[in-house]
């Protein structure tokens, strides 16, 4: 049964700085507990020690045999409950197994946790496993314990390891007082969990395309009311996210090359429409260097094509999807950041093309501009549900939607702070890189010493 289901009683709370349970004297910190009105709620004890930077994480499996009978009408309902032991003694909670019900003999589900929430990457240190019956209330009927060590554990990588689940009170009492059971670990496996620092050292190149929106929902760029709107005084909505957000990212392309299109706009010199025309006007080579120079090739284009329609997002994913299905062994890894006002006419076909996308080195950022509602946008970026089209599943979330407005003052001349945008612009492109890697098996390359 999972521990959502067990009855939760609100004790009181404490604010505290991280900085202030550091800074204490041996890293405790005692406060008093408050939130009850009337009502003395005791105090907590917070300790603070310095993680290893063990980054290795275990897959574990436990099962249980002969475990003492708790429950009245029926049998036990068995979870082990995984203790850290700190340096001073104590013991903390670091895991909890699900609950398996009415059974002596139960067999727990696989569970992965990271070395050092196990045991802070000291191997020998004490590993503290208790057994208890689960009971509705949230007053668990205590079965046994045992100790071990992540060395020990480690061992049932070779064989089978059986700890006897020992009741002290039970052993103090009853002269003939075997134990409460055994414990069986039936599996024990360990991998390294690499960070995205580790791929961009080991050599990935991150690669950034540009795709701005040119289609006529965004205004006429003559008219102070456009998005493309480029006074003397000030940038135009577009020309200020481009901005901002390229600075964000152009640090992370070694080449500072960024090839730049734009979609929905009749195109010189025969006025066709084109969703995906290189702003540099260079169809061998669209590359711009730098930020300001996909700015300058952006306010050239606004000189020359025509506004037009529809926006259409799914050719100018599919053409890097294209580029990035090249190289798939993790060396290069391709962003799409499009800058849009958000009105999109090929929904289907860009959820197809983001569905397919998704198995490639590849994510997309799209930075919605303008007042408008952005649903189809929030569609897009598959945080509460996952992408699908004509039954087909995305196989990672790999778009990313930040909506420019909530950075901007009033004026939406100015970003209010770069710090907070350049957090959100980047927050899940570290996580989708390294699923991607995960699940091709893609282990970063050691990077050269200096």
């Amino acid at each position: 049964m999972p521990h959502g289901d067990w009855q939760k009683d609100f004790l009181g709370q404490a604010f505290v700085a991280l900085g202030e349970v550091i800074g204490s004297q041996r890293g405790r910190l005692e406060r008093p507990l408050t939130g009850v009105p009337g009502k003395r709620c005791g105090t907590i004890l917070l300790l603070a020690e310095d993680l290893s930077n063990c980054r290795d994480i275990v897959t574990m499996q436990l099962c249980a045999n002969k475990l003492d009978k708790k429950d009245f009408f029926g049998k036990s309902d068995p979870f082990l409950v995984f203790y850290r032991s700190n340096e001073d003694g104590t013991f903390t909670i670091c895991h909890k197994t699900e609950v398996v019900k009415n059974t002596l003999n139960p067999v727990w589900q696989p569970f992965t946790i990271p070395v050092r929430a196990l045991c802070n990457g000291d191997y020998d240190r004490t590993v503290k496993i208790d057994v208890y019956d689960w009971d509705r209330d949230g007053s668990h009927d205590f079965i046994g314990e045992f100790a071990t060590s992540y060395r020990e554990l480690s061992r049932a990588q070779s064989q089978f390891t059986v700890y006897e689940v020992l009741n002290p009170r039970k052993k103090c009492k009853k002269k003939k007082y075997v134990n409460s059971g055994t414990v069986t670990l039936l599996s024990f496996s360990v991998e390294s969990e690499f960070t995205f620092v580790d791929y961009i050292r080991g050599g990935t190149q991150l690669n950034f395309t540009v795709a701005i929106d040119f289609t006529a929902s965004n205004g006429l760029p003559s008219q102070p009311t456009s998005l493309h709107y480029v006074s003397p005084y000030q940038l135009s909505a577009y020309a200020l996210a481009l901005k901002a957000v390229g600075e964000i990212i152009q640090d992370y392309d070694s080449d500072k090359l960024f090839p730049a299109y734009g979609f929905g706009a009749k195109v010189p010199p025969d006025g066709k429409i084109s969703h995906q025309f290189p702003l540099n006007n260079n169809v061998e080579n669209p590359s711009c260097a730098g930020i300001e120079g996909v700015l300058e090739s952006y306010l050239q284009s606004l000189r020359t094509v025509q506004l037009y329609g529809p926006t259409n997002f799914a050719p100018v994913i599919n053409q890097v999807a294209g580029i990035a299905a090249q190289v798939t062994d993790g060396s290069q890894y391709h962003v799409l950041l499009i800058i849009t006002d958000g009105v999109i006419s090929d929904m289907l076909q860009t959820k197809e093309a983001i569905v397919t996308a998704s198995s490639l080195p590849m994510s997309i950022i799209i930075v919605g501009v303008g007042p408008a509602e952005f649903e189809a946008m929030e569609e897009l970026d598959g945080d509460e549900v996952r992408l699908s089209s004509r039954g087909r599943y995305a196989e990672r979330d790999i778009v990313q939607f930040v909506p420019f407005r909530d950075y901007v003052d009033d004026s939406g001349n100015q970003v209010l702070s770069m710090a907070r945008l350049a957090k959100d612009v980047l927050a899940e492109i570290p996580e989708q890189l390294l699923s991607y890697m995960k699940t091709r098996d893609i282990k970063p390359r050691r990077a050269d010493p200096e």
